[in-house]
């Protein structure tokens, strides 16, 4: 019986197809951050406490702005928020860089897919997937709104390199194709192992999906071109059946060797900066197995411990709503106000809240007839 994938394409189309109606105010607000239209997925998936508390984690790192290797990042574009990882500058452009898309459709993941994990936190859980297949440029432009979602290490970075290699040199893998099944698998001759899914059989609805995040791809490094900052300097999207008729990279000795094979994936990055190994991550996958197997349950939820930082380590204020009151109504009193949820509720019920002003927010909350109590947290 096939496995319905999660979540549906029609979901997905409708965030990324230029065509569908944007998100606007309720997808993203003015500081880059996922509201209701992304996150209605992912906080699907991931249980709220989870959710906030990987968050209020993310928000503790506290990342500057600046752009680098291994550096997860989320841009606005068509009213819609989009995650690239990026991996480097492109030659001859001071400001261009090349990466790699990155969504949170786990149950879509081919064998050129990787699920970034445990020592990958803290990233935004809206960005967890990283396409090696689907490669992006893209300048950082006032507009995108861009802010920096999480960081890999060198040597995390350095395998999604090696999965991009070999889905260009069309690398044949012993796997067979399983939509919806995720597991750890080795690739950069055994040099480095990843989580990922499975490649793409005969009519496999992932093909559709992977279309829909090509063009988004593509009309994100043409955005940035027509800005005029690194005109003709795009990252070609790679077309449908291209892994069918693509060729070995050509390089000499030392570049087919493992040697420069290493050499290639770590790049110049890799001792710059050392490797992140930072909380977890939670794997939520409808139905995860092993190739070839099956999972225990049809839906299985991988948890793994982490160290919790105090609920109020990054919140401004700590509310606490009245009985009865609804999800609904306490989301629109906290987009009033560009309340940002970080953590709870803890065991007295508190949620905690990063705001832009303390005073005026605590002012509307304490007259909201929503509310029990508010204060510092």
């Amino acid at each position: 019986m096939p496995i319905e994938l999660w979540p549906p394409l029609s979901v997905i189309r409708s965030h990324l197809d230029p065509e569908a109606e944007p998100p606007g105010k309720e997808a993203v607000d003015a500081a880059g951050h996922a509201a209701s239209a992304p996150t209605a997925e992912i906080d699907l998936a991931l249980p709220l406490t989870e959710l906030a508390r990987r968050r209020l984690v993310l928000a503790a790192r506290n990342f500057n702005a600046r752009w680098a290797p291994g550096r997860i990042v989320s841009v606005l574009h068509e009213g819609r928020l989009l995650g690239v990882l990026l991996d480097k500058k492109l030659p001859g452009s001071s400001e261009r860089w090349q990466g790699f898309m990155a969504a949170s459709e786990a149950d879509w993941a081919s064998a050129y897919d990787v699920l970034l994990e445990p020592s990958d936190e803290p990233f935004e859980p809206l960005f967890g997937l990283i396409q090696a297949w689907n490669q992006v440029s893209l300048a950082p432009l006032p507009q995108q709104v861009a802010r920096v979602q999480g960081e890999i290490s060198a040597t995390r970075l350095a395998a999604i390199r090696a999965v991009h290699d070999e889905y260009v040199n069309g690398t044949p893998l012993a796997i067979e194709p399983a939509p919806g099944h995720i597991a750890l698998r080795s690739v950069g001759g055994g040099y480095f192992s990843v989580l990922s899914g499975t490649p793409l059989g005969p009519e496999d609805e992932r093909a559709q999906y992977q279309q829909l995040y090509r063009e988004a791809a593509a009309r994100l490094s043409a955005a940035t071109s027509r800005n005029g900052i690194g005109a003709g300097s795009t990252a070609p999207a790679t077309p449908p059946g291209a892994l069918a008729q693509a060729q070995p990279a050509a390089g000499g000795a030392e570049q087919q060797g493992l040697l420069g094979r290493l050499r290639r994936w770590f790049g110049a990055d890799a001792w710059v900066r050392p490797a992140l190994a930072m909380l977890a991550l939670v794997v939520v996958v409808q139905n995860l197995a092993l190739f070839g197997g099956t999972s225990e349950s049809e839906d299985e939820v991988r948890f793994r411990a982490v160290p919790v930082e105090p609920a109020g380590a990054s919140a401004d204020l700590g509310v606490i709503w009245k009985p009865g009151v609804s999800v609904q109504d306490s989301i629109r009193l906290l987009r009033s106000i560009d309340a940002d949820v970080v953590a709870g509720p803890d065991d007295k019920g508190t949620w905690y809240l990063r705001v832009p002003d303390v005073k005026e927010s605590t002012t509307a909350l304490s007259a909201s007839p929503l509310v029990a109590s508010v204060g510092p947290p």
